[in-house]
């Protein structure tokens, strides 16, 4: 296919031969482009040929049939002449609602008969001069075997959702309706899937038909994700976990029963989402405006069975839950169809237990459908889930509060700084304090919220699915249009060393590059150009397309490519000087056990305690007193701490010979003379914030009675 085709709008409605009337009907409903089913039937629907259409569920299957029966099979007499048979009372009450909107300006009188509702009204409807009748199989026949409803006069039966029907056990009923119906009829019948029953039906009910396939629902299962979470018993308390985590905007919860639709909508609506059931045991009312609620994106959560959510159409569903995962696959496609329509991104979430994996398996098998496995939500995403509550709770209730540029401005201050989350944390505690029930409001508050409420626009308004075309040679997609556009477009912003790279690949010769004329030492050594530093991605730096100027590119690395070798070679001393650091581990080994013996007594462990070896002169000179301070470097003493403690007491340097500050304490050299003063001046004095004692050093110029008992550290 050539480039000029991708580029073509999407056809309009000018491409259906409509009468006026339905095509100003089309224009007020808003549809702008009819989708590939509804231009497939058009031409061989209004020539009378019966026809087998296999179309995904939401691709726009009523107006398929519908226009062409509204603009040339119906015509304007007071007698029913097109009958359409549908799985369940809220599709039958769909269509009927669609194609009044289609002969809005044409008249046609469109009545709908299904169970549930007063029959009296119906035949009412029918001897007024219904046109379409639209109705479920049991109301129907129950009307032609009153006699309520004269079949002699229609020509067009519409068998729509033809495979659930049959599924859901139709077919005897179906059979009993055809005996009532002309042999002349014209025969539409419309179906998601294919299976053998419905061609057999095609075969032996239609005359010579003609079948239009385009994707059905398992096309359309393939493009949504599925997961699969095994359950280990309790599921109704998993469902609550799976929906806490994921946080799903609406979906339909399908259960196998009807007895599990009313216990899971119970639980939903105990933990505070806005959830209901449906079911066949919900009257006709009830079932309208439970549909109404979901429509209207007032009804977050739809539990209900198949069979009574078959033919539903609510085409802003995020997520279809499998609570019973269904017994076939073909349930399990009709099921997912109801999610992802119309190019939207749709979720199947389902609940496997031990005897549902012959199932799974089958799935895989017929529609190659593989769901990634998942596992049950653990504490640490509950968690998650929860502090995420908490940030919506703030920013939805702090949203409409008015800053103050001032605040503005110091928050951003606080967010720059080193232990900003820290002040952040306080200040939450400090709120969260006085309202300690805040997790649970952002919980409720994320419960309680319903589906976006966007306007539900029917599924033939929406543009026509483009089909999948054989993907051009690379030479052609490069000349397309749309990629020169894109190519054109601006983008990220391009980091310095490609955007070098991509002008030095525009430069014709190497020769010719001025920045490379003054070196040619470097292409001899083989050295690779200089690249530009890769900024870091917090840097505040905006780039802009213009390539940097000479001088203000970043200096060659030639110091740093000459300065390698010396590092090389200065290893090997290094790994010569490991011995002599091996030898002297010795001697630190066997002083251990003194110091482990020296808890016991502290005169003990004060002896055993290594201490640094003395400056020569200082061991030699013996005018030098050394005192022992109980602080050291683990308290953050520093040298110049006690020689400014000992100045202020007025000695001065020449006093001191020297100050060692060890791990837990110092020894500070002063002279004899001065000693008393020095020990006076430490002893109790405050050295880096902690109070230290002193005291005269054992073994350094000072005997067993002039020295005081050590003081245990603390």
């Amino acid at each position: 296919m050539d480039a000029a085709s991708d580029t073509t709008p999407p056809a309009t409605f000018d491409v259906i031969p409509l009468s006026p009337d339905v095509r100003r009907a089309v224009d007020d409903a808003g549809y702008t482009h009819p989708t590939p089913v509804q231009r497939a039937v058009f031409e061989s629907a209004s020539r009378g040929r019966d026809l087998v259409v296999q179309a995904r569920t939401g691709t726009g299957k009523t107006a398929a049939f519908g226009l062409p029966l509204i603009d040339t099979l119906v015509r304007k007499k007071d007698a029913v002449q097109a009958l359409i048979l549908c799985p369940t009372r809220e599709l039958a009450l769909q269509v009927t609602r669609e194609l009044d909107r289609l002969s809005k300006h044409r008249g046609t009188r469109v009545v709908a008969v299904y169970g549930g509702a007063p029959m009296p009204r119906q035949i009412e409807q029918i001897r007024d001069g219904a046109q379409i009748l639209v109705g479920t199989p049991g109301r129907v026949l129950d009307h032609l075997s009153r006699g309520t409803l004269d079949a002699s006069t229609i020509r067009c039966l519409v068998l729509d959702e033809s495979d659930e029907m049959l599924s859901m056990g139709f077919m005897p009923q179906i059979n009993e309706i055809l005996s009532y119906l002309p042999e002349s009829r014209q025969t539409l019948l419309f179906s998601a899937t294919l299976p053998p029953d419905i061609k057999r039906v095609a075969e032996t009910k239609l005359r010579d038909p003609e079948f239009i396939t385009l994707s059905g629902d398992h096309v359309g299962a393939l493009q949504i994700r599925h997961f699969v979470y095994l359950s280990r018993g309790d599921k109704l308390n998993e469902l609550l976990q799976v929906i806490t985590a994921d946080n799903p905007e609406s979906a339909v919860v399908f259960c196998n029963t009807r007895d599990e639709t009313k216990r899971v909508a119970a639980a939903l609506q105990q933990e505070g989402y806005a959830a209901d059931w449906l079911n066949a045991d919900l009257a006709q009312n009830d079932r309208e405006k439970v549909m109404a609620a979901t429509r209207e994106s007032r009804l977050r959560f739809l539990v209900a069975t198949d069979v009574a959510a078959r033919g539903i159409d609510i085409s802003h569903l995020t997520h279809v839950i499998n609570f019973d995962f269904p017994e076939s696959a073909e349930a399990y496609v009709h099921r997912t169809g109801r999610t992802g329509r119309a190019g939207r991104t749709g979720t199947a979430i389902s609940l496997i237990e031990p005897s549902d994996i012959g199932n799974l398996y089958l799935l895989r098998l017929t529609y190659k459908l593989r769901p990634i496995e998942r596992n049950l939500p653990t504490e640490t995403e509950l968690k998650t889930r929860a502090e995420t509550d908490l940030v919506r709770w703030f920013v939805d209730g702090l949203a409409s509060r008015k800053v103050h540029p001032e605040d503005l401005a110091l928050a951003r201050r606080l967010l720059s700084h080193e232990r900003a989350e820290l002040v952040v944390a306080a200040l939450l505690r400090d709120h969260l304090g006085a309202r300690p029930e805040a997790q649970d409001e952002a919980a409720a508050a994320r419960r309680a919220r319903t589906p976006r409420a966007a306007e539900i626009q029917p599924e033939e308004r929406r543009a026509p699915q483009k089909r999948a075309e054989p993907r051009p040679p690379r030479a052609e997609r490069a000349d397309r249009p749309e990629r020169a556009a894109v190519e054109a477009a601006p983008s990220a912003p391009e980091r310095p060393e490609r955007r070098e790279r991509a002008e030095r690949a525009d430069r014709p010769e190497r020769a010719d590059r001025p920045e490379r004329a003054d070196r040619p030492e470097r292409r001899e050594r083989g050295e690779r150009p200089p690249r530009a530093p890769r900024p870091r991605h917090d840097d505040p730096v905006s780039y802009t397309a213009e390539p940097l100027p000479p001088e203000a590119r970043p200096l060659a690395p030639e110091p740093r490519v000459e300065a390698r070798e010396p590092r090389v070679e200065a290893r090997a001393p290094r790994v010569e000087a490991r011995e002599p650091r091996v030898e002297a581990r010795e001697p630190r080994v066997e002083a251990r056990e003194p110091r482990a013996e020296a808890r016991e007594a502290p005169e003990r462990r004060r002896a055993a305690e290594p201490r640094p070896e003395p400056r020569p002169s200082e061991a030699d000179d013996a005018a030098v007193v050394e005192l022992y301070v109980s602080a050291g470097r683990r308290q953050g003493a520093k040298p110049s701490d006690y020689e400014r403690q000992l100045k202020e007491a007025g000695l001065g340097p020449e006093s001191v010979a020297y100050v060692r500050v060890r791990h837990r304490n110092a020894f500070v050299g002063v002279e004899r003379s001065v000693a008393e003063l020095a020990l006076s001046a430490l002893d109790g004095a405050t050295i880096a914030g902690s109070r230290v004692k002193a005291e005269l050093s054992r073994g350094r110029s000072s005997t067993e009675n002039d020295a005081p008992e050590p003081v245990a550290e603390e």
